[in-house]
């Protein structure tokens, strides 16, 4: 656990590192052309996959994000698999059992792989699931069956701002997928793939190539940073090297 834990407004939160590595060969792109017309080297990108574990005042453990999870997942043909998640929260003294609530950003399977165990059961049988709608709507295919059917009964099902654990909200900001979420804790943002490369933050319009709407992301990326700026709110980031960024 290299990353060192923040507290805000009672809340500790702990970055969790689940992966550090390269895209694989079925998606892998320069980086000038994941991010055209950013100025970027033609150069691979290496990416660092990261939860983050919540810890209120009272003990309420809410775990944003699952990661890339095992050998087999449906990150498999992409992601450095199999993710260290597991060990990255026992490092924090915490059990998967121990989890009261996991906030899925969204469903892409770097960030949702987690929610299952190697052989298919939940990770975390104890904790609600929180998916916005418009994400669940559109799950389809191995996110569908081998992810969602599992938790099937764990799925706390939102729209739009919800407060999801006491502190701990969660704000639609669609476009990478059309129920992407964000989720708020005092003024720290963990902000899935709002923003995917510190690029993105001087030229918010710089569009990412898997993005599913890119003009609908690049809009709520440039709304969400204007406003995320005017509190000078700290950014807890899923891909940059370094979790925490204050704007």
């Amino acid at each position: 656990m290299p990353h060192q834990p923040i507290t805000v407004s009672g809340v500790e939160v702990t970055p969790l590192c689940d992966a550090v590595g390269p895209m694989g060969a079925a998606i892998r792109r320069p980086l000038a052309e994941m991010f055209p017309g950013s100025g970027l080297p033609d150069e691979p990108w290496v990416l660092h996959f990261h939860c983050y574990l919540l810890r209120s005042a009272a003990g309420r453990l809410t775990l944003v994000d699952t990661g890339i999870g095992g050998a087999n997942s449906p990150a498999s043909s992409w992601a450095p698999v199999p993710g260290t998640l597991a060990g990255e929260l026992a490092a924090a003294g915490v059990a998967p059992a121990d989890i009261d609530t996991v906030v899925l950003t969204h469903l892409h399977s770097d960030h949702a792989s987690g929610v299952v165990t190697d052989d298919g059961r939940p990770a975390f049988e104890n904790a609600r699931h929180v998916v916005q709608q418009a994400e669940l709507d559109a799950a389809a295919g191995p996110v569908l069956d081998r992810l969602l059917t599992p938790i099937k009964g764990q799925l706390h099902v939102v729209e739009g701002q919800a407060e999801v654990m006491p502190g701990v909200h969660v704000h639609l900001a669609p476009g990478h997928t059309p129920g992407h979420q964000i989720a708020r804790v005092g003024d720290v943002a963990m902000t899935g793939d709002l923003v995917l490369h510190p690029v993105q933050l001087d030229d918010p319009s710089v569009r990412y190539l898997y993005d599913d709407d890119q003009e609908a992301a690049a809009r709520t990326r440039a709304e969400v940073l204007d406003a995320l700026r005017a509190e000078r709110a700290i950014l807890a980031t899923a891909h940059f090297s370094e979790p925490f960024l204050r704007l």
